[in-house]
């Protein structure tokens, strides 16, 4: 069976333009749109998302790939090359998550604004960026599940023609689990429960960014599990007890997929989606019980640059008002000395 698509968009000379590439840029086009849209409601002009994501795209690519190799090292220290061929897939989302916070805390601050307000107003864009962003990996034939029948894919899922075609592995001869829809459509709906959240006056700062952590990495902790490419370790076997008996329910209707041994008995990704849900929950319980003059999101949100530099221009400005102040009275003094005359 031919492919649907081909990884290849385009190709002049040495030039080679992949689906991949592209489908990754119009997701983080997307995230800034999002993000310049809502930052209009706090006065933020577009230029700061934009700076933002000029800085904070190569840092998440750098964190995800470096993320990525670090998993796969047995491999990569033998091919230092593939290290930089992030064309041919193998970043991973946690480290570009990882990568974009990190830049995003030190753009925040070095503009005057609270780390977790703009963390909040660009979450909605992490999400969409994600959620458009896996369909390079269904162009790629990439981070798919494990076996699974035609007519699950077709009939009970009622899965469109044109991915079922894409799902199916050419070298094995067998369909695969669309992973990569699963887990779109699941940020799909954590879009929307973000959109109505944000919204709402109980909601703090820093509780989006945390509610998008949070919804993604359930999520991820269920369709990890279906994949066969899954990043992992040799850990305890109590905690991968516990890992498998989380997702004990999902055999309801789901097989995990396969895992080499030799890969370990714990997928990375698992673990710290599950570590995430807990940590997130923790911090806006711990938040909401011990910071009491903690700001909400729909408050106004000001530089406190801008508000330094404001207060130096009134200072100015109170200065020059007395000196005119002072003079006037003198001029009107000597205008009243000269009236008498």
């Amino acid at each position: 069976m031919e492919l649907v698509l081909n990884p290849v968009m385009l190709e002049i000379g040495p030039l080679i333009i992949r689906w991949y590439g592209v489908i990754l840029a119009l997701g983080a086009v997307a995230g800034l749109l999002l993000a310049i849209q809502e930052g209009k409601r706090f006065g933020i002009k577009s230029e700061f998302f934009m700076d933002l994501l000029l800085i904070g795209a190569p840092t998440a690519i750098i964190a995800a790939r470096i993320y990525y190799v670090a998993f796969q090292w047995d491999h990569y220290k033998n091919n230092l090359m593939d290290v930089f061929k992030i064309w041919e897939g193998g970043i991973a989302i946690y480290g570009a998550i990882a990568g974009a916070l990190i830049c995003g805390y030190f753009f925040s601050k070095a503009k005057g604004y609270s780390f977790w307000r703009i963390a909040d107003i660009c979450a909605p864009g992490l999400l969409i960026g994600q959620m458009i962003g896996r369909w390079g990996n269904f162009v790629n034939q990439e981070a798919y599940g494990g076996p699974v029948e035609e007519s699950f894919l077709r009939d009970t899922l009622h899965i469109p023609g044109f991915i079922v075609e894409q799902m199916y592995i050419v070298k094995e001869g067998i369909f695969v689990h669309p992973t990569f829809l699963y887990e779109s459509l699941w940020s799909l709906v954590g879009l929307a429960i973000l959109f109505v959240i944000r919204r709402r006056n109980f909601l703090r700062e820093g509780e989006l960014i945390a509610t998008y952590i949070g919804w993604y990495s359930i999520g991820r902790f269920f369709i990890e599990a279906l994949r066969t490419d899954s990043l992992g370790f040799v850990g305890p076997t109590w905690l991968a007890n516990l890992i498998n008996g989380l997702w004990t329910p999902m055999e309801l209707v789901f097989q995990q997929g396969y895992m080499s041994p030799s890969y370990g008995n714990i997928r990375s990704s698992q673990l710290l989606a599950l570590l995430l849900v807990v940590g997130a929950i923790i911090f806006i319980v711990i938040r909401r019980f011990n910071i009491k003059t903690i700001t909400y999101y729909n408050d106004p949100l000001i530089s406190t640059k801008a508000a330094v530099v404001a207060g130096t221009g009134q200072g100015s400005a109170s200065k020059a008002e007395q000196h005119t102040d002072a003079g006037g009275h003198g001029d009107s003094s000597g205008g009243d000395s000269g009236g008498g005359e």
